[in-house]
């Protein structure tokens, strides 16, 4: 006859196992799962070089954007489909500059800067700036339940604008993923004149009375 398990063995035994997955569940939450989402960020943020010579355009682009590529008359759509859900994507159109201009003009800017305003745009932002020596815009709003990222550079053959979401994913860690790829865009045709010198005028000698 088998002799029956004590008590405080059950217990010293529970005590024990509780004990492993507590330690387990502790460098879980504190190392390992920390460095997996780090690790995950690095590359979903990591550039990958993309060229297009039909738009005339070299960029480079978040690794978490990369997935399947469709081209299109005047662009290219490069997305990463998920199994649930709606993926990211970047879409990249090229048009005509009808008025040959390195600059957008000033009523375009004021339409853009505004349209918050008279448009009721939600979670609009504006910002113009520089990429790669280039004038242009980046442009924030909340769009089809997801937030958009439109970036328009300006050279005097075309215009190059680029759309961004990161769709159903991590919105702060794609919209990044989004503005990096953006400000990398380099586009092909001469560069924008230099600005001129700055025209200094000297103010006259002063006259004393003696």
């Amino acid at each position: 006859m088998k002799k029956p398990i004590s008590i405080q063995w059950i217990i010293a035994l529970s005590v024990v196992v509780i004990g492993g997955a507590v330690l387990i569940g502790e460098y879980y939450l504190v190392k390992w799962l920390p460095k997996h989402r780090e690790a995950e960020k690095e590359e979903t943020l990591k550039l990958v070089p993309y060229t297009n010579g039909q738009l005339g355009i070299e960029i480079q682009i978040a690794a978490g954007l990369m997935g399947k590529i469709e081209d299109f008359a005047g662009g290219v759509r490069i997305s990463n489909p998920k199994f649930m859900g709606i993926g990211p994507s970047i879409t990249i159109t090229s048009q005509p500059n009808p008025d040959g201009t390195h600059e957008f003009s000033p009523h375009a800017l004021a339409k853009w800067q505004t349209d918050d305003v008279y448009l009721s745009i939600p979670r609009y932002s504006f910002q113009r700036l520089k990429i790669n020596n280039r004038d242009a815009v980046l442009l924030e709003q909340f769009k089809n339940r997801a937030m958009l990222l439109t970036a328009r550079v300006i050279t005097p053959q075309r215009i190059i604008e680029v759309n961004c979401t990161p769709g159903q994913e991590d919105e702060a860690l794609f919209m990044r993923a989004c503005g990096q790829t953006a400000r990398s865009l380099k586009v092909e045709g001469p560069e924008p004149p230099p600005p001129p010198d700055p025209i200094y005028e000297l103010a006259p000698p002063s006259t004393r009375k003696k």
